[in-house]
């Protein structure tokens, strides 16, 4: 029985030496990588704030997105680090991402739009605009939709494929209005 007693204690203690290493790193790169991500979206904003070229709507998002490509990487490591297979595990995610996708599609047509409004920049905030009979200053552009503030004070909420699609007459762009004979 004492035996018995000793090779199962002696067992434990080969296996929690042996995958207790791994836990313990996988922790410490969780932590670590958990620590460098917070850091790395951190610097990103306040870079991105300071710099003069980056239009405020985009710091929250591309200091995010910094934070979580991180925090995907720390993720398949710690995976990997149990030994897990992380090709298919990808493979899921991707599968997965194409079905929300699809089923977003509307959603994600907002968000594309929205990334088109930030590149080609045709009003800013603060301007005032018409954008398919929608008529106010931009507050904030946001990735699926801008607020507006119309003359009288109301609050209006564009989805950004609609105001994609409109014509935008930006009532504030030219300092000066020309006369065109």
């Amino acid at each position: 029985m004492k035996k018995e007693a000793d090779a199962a204690t002696q067992q434990v203690m080969e296996l929690a030496t042996t995958y207790g290493m791994d836990v313990i790193a996988a922790l410490a790169i969780l932590i670590i990588g958990w620590m460098i991500a917070g850091w790395a979206g951190n610097k990103t904003r306040k870079w991105l704030t300071k710099s003069s070229k980056v239009d405020d709507t985009l710091v929250p998002f591309l200091s995010n997105i910094v934070r979580y490509v991180i925090l995907i990487f720390v993720i398949i490591a710690v995976l990997r680090k149990f030994g897990i297979q992380t090709a298919s595990i990808i493979a899921v995610l991707g599968t997965v991402g194409l079905a929300v996708g699809l089923a977003l599609q509307g959603t994600l047509s907002h968000f594309a739009a929205g990334v088109v409004l930030l590149i080609l920049r045709p009003f800013k905030i603060g301007e005032v605009i018409d954008a398919g009979g929608k008529v106010g200053a931009v507050e904030e552009i946001g990735l699926f939709a801008t607020n507006l503030k119309t003359a009288d004070g109301i609050f209006v909420y564009v989805p950004n494929g609609s105001l994609l699609g409109a014509a935008i007459t930006n009532f504030s762009r030219n300092a000066t209005r020309y006369s065109y004979r």
